[in-house]
């Protein structure tokens, strides 16, 4: 299994972590059901984190007139909204919400230029209530398609995720095959897409990143 960069320093200091509590247990401890218990939530914990940041080898099927799924996770909502940060027009929204136990690498979710990157700060709300969207920490970013109109993926922090990565340039060429970036430890994706996108995913359907459509482009 490999793992992705973005958690290296994180693996590597539970591996430290682990070892510790079970050196602990074994030197310090002299009830049995005690040690047994500090090394089996030191290999939870290792568990956990590793299968966090698995790097999973995917192929992307590219086709400039589809929308590919941005991250792993849940679709929680679908609904025709105002983008005031960038786009400022009304947009039909998707969003993904991805819990502990996804892959949250996010992916371009279309090929096009780079044309507006922006962090900004927020709240840590839980990433699947819909005033996240608007209040949390978060991540935009526009794609501009060939045919000049431009989509925004928004990376959303939520109670847990403290960490968004963006590994995009202003500017840059991109392609469904890249990776966009990636958010630690359970968020959410927002897509804002032209109104006349044909949605292929609903409400509640489990998505894949890099890997199911979203929608066709007219």
């Amino acid at each position: 299994m490999r793992f992705h960069p973005a958690g290296k320093t994180i693996i590597r200091n539970t591996i430290l972590i682990a070892l510790a509590l079970n050196l602990i247990g074994w030197l310090f401890v002299s009830i049995p059901i005690v040690s047994g218990l500090l090394s089996l939530t030191a290999l939870v914990i290792l568990v956990l984190v590793l299968q966090f940041f698995r790097y999973p080898n995917r192929k992307v099927q590219l086709n400039p007139k589809q929308v590919i799924c941005p991250a792993d996770g849940k679709v929680c909502v679908i609904e025709e909204t105002q983008e005031n940060l960038y786009l400022k027009q009304k947009c039909l929204k998707v969003s993904i919400f991805m819990s502990p136990l996804n892959v949250h690498i996010n992916w371009v979710p279309v090929p096009g230029k780079v044309t507006f990157l922006k962090h900004k700060e927020g709240e840590f709300y839980a990433a699947f209530k819909d005033k996240s969207a608007e209040e949390n920490e978060r991540f935009c970013t526009a794609i501009q398609l060939a045919d000049g109109r431009e989509i925004m993926a928004n990376q959303v922090a939520g109670a847990v995720a403290r960490r968004i990565l963006n590994f995009l340039e202003d500017g840059q060429q991109v392609t469904q095959d890249m990776e966009m970036g990636f958010i630690r430890f359970g968020s959410r994706v927002d897509l804002y897409l032209p109104l006349d996108t044909k949605l292929k995913v609903k409400l509640g359907d489990k998505v894949t990143g890099s890997q199911t459509i979203i929608g066709e482009l007219s």
